[in-house]
């Protein structure tokens, strides 16, 4: 039998194919036989494209994250806007993906949130950020954002009164009129969060440094 001028498969196809069973089918569902039938091909032929599994999840997990785009924010006091700018871009591409989120912990290139972090670093310091703050901040908002982003894809999309799940006021009072007095969206809350350990970072710093001062 005589070669296909063009080939059946490329990696592109392969990594939109992967997601597809993953979006609608789960993680655990997803395999190198499945993903073969999902294309119309035979497993062995994938290996042509990619080394292995974890190669072409890897592959998967850069594409949940989605592309590192640049928030329109210049250099200056205003430079938390781009931390959370970066921020809420990563997270309306995670939550687009839920069932895939768990590979970001998993399969994620390191070097995706070093270069990420690079850039950030570079903006900090053309703003003016302290060197010695810089590691707090980067690294503290990478736990905080990594962290809520796959606490929110582990559960169905909710709204403000549901954010903790199911709870009854008579066995959680205090949780229930919390949450009924909460009037942040669920992407508001994950901004105040970043925004609140943004500007608390800056303040405890400020204050270290006072502190010999006023002894």
């Amino acid at each position: 039998m005589p070669r296909p001028s063009k080939p059946l498969i490329n990696r592109d196809a392969a990594v939109q194919a992967s997601l597809e069973i993953i979006d609608t089918e789960g993680l655990d569902a997803f395999s190198l036989p499945r993903l073969a039938e999902q294309l119309g091909v035979r497993a062995p032929s994938l290996y042509h494209h990619f080394r292995d599994k974890h190669e072409l999840l890897a592959e998967v997990a850069l594409r949940v994250a989605g592309p590192s785009r640049r928030p329109r924010v210049k250099p200056g006091p205003d430079w938390p806007d781009y931390l959370i700018g970066i921020s809420l871009n990563f997270r309306q591409s995670v939550l687009r993906h839920r069932n895939a989120a768990p590979l970001l912990v998993t399969h994620l290139p390191r070097v995706r949130f070093v270069s990420v972090q690079e850039d950030c670093a570079s903006f900090l310091s053309a703003s003016g950020v302290p060197t010695e703050l810089q590691v707090r901040i980067l690294e503290g908002v990478q736990s905080l954002v990594v962290g809520a982003v796959l606490m929110e894809a582990s559960q169905p999309p909710h709204s403000r009164s549901s954010a903790a799940g199911h709870v009854s006021p008579d066995t959680q009072p205090h949780l229930s009129r919390a949450l009924s007095a909460n009037h942040l969206t669920p992407r508001r809350l994950f901004e105040t969060r970043l925004r609140d350990f943004l500007y608390g970072a800056v303040r405890d710093h400020a204050g270290a440094a006072d502190e010999p001062t006023r002894r």
